[in-house]
């Protein structure tokens, strides 16, 4: 998507773009009055700033499209493996930021027109800190499913799995007591290769990991005490 090329580009395209001020203010202002109370607590800077997020949409009514738009920006570090590298980028400058900003909501089509979202980037844009987009993005869609009694489980396998495995896995996992009665169960299968084979289940705070690499590596440990 974002080349370095492309960046250059786009720099020489809009010279005299900035951040627009207004919308950095609005943002903050939106997300100031604290009346609203999140159902997770989250740390770190992008735990703020995901805080912030969330409690402007809800103040805004606009919580629906702002997830969409947060979930549409997430999926395009899947698609452009360059992209983190470039919002990390510590020399852009505002005309650079301006510039990232309109391919962003390019990118993401109507879901980038929410004035929420705009005003969020902005803020982000202004403080030079696009490089905690994507923890952003991760931190908000934790409230989100906070907020819609959704529990998640992310499910780390050596290869990807299939429906079937993982609907036999949601099924178990939802009858037990990791999943608090009315909660609701939102699956993740991410691969990782390293594990060799077995599963890493991680289901809130919690970690089962079953994975062959950490058998392997009690093992080494066992015999590594004993000699």
């Amino acid at each position: 998507m974002l080349s370095r090329q492309a960046l250059r580009s786009l720099r020489a395209a809009a010279p005299q773009r900035t951040i627009a001020q207004s919308s950095v203010r609005c943002y903050a202002a939106a997300a100031a009055t604290q009346d609203v109370k999140p159902p997770v607590s989250l740390f770190g800077l992008d735990g703020t700033y995901a805080t912030a997020l969330y409690t402007a949409a809800v103040k805004t009514s606009t919580l629906d499209p702002t997830a969409k738009a947060l979930n549409a920006l997430g999926d395009l570090y899947t698609k452009d493996a360059k992209l983190a590298s470039i919002l990390a980028t510590p020399t852009l400058t505002p005309g650079d930021r301006s510039a990232i900003l309109a391919e962003l909501q390019k990118s993401i089509g109507a879901a980038g027109s929410n004035e929420t979202v705009k005003n969020f980037l902005a803020a982000l844009a202004e403080n030079n800190r696009l490089g905690l987009l994507k923890d952003v993005c991760d931190k908000f869609s934790q409230l989100i499913s906070a907020s819609r009694g959704e529990v998640e489980m992310t499910v780390t396998s050596a290869q990807q799995l299939d429906n079937k495995t993982l609907n036999r896995l949601e099924t178990a996992v939802a009858k037990s007591h990791y999943v608090g009665q009315g909660k609701k169960l939102k699956v993740t299968n991410e691969v990782n290769p390293e594990i060799l084979g077995g599963l890493v289940v991680e289901i809130g705070d919690r970690t089962i990991d079953l994975s062959v690499s950490s058998k392997i590596a009690k093992m080494n440990k066992l015999l590594t005490d004993t000699l």
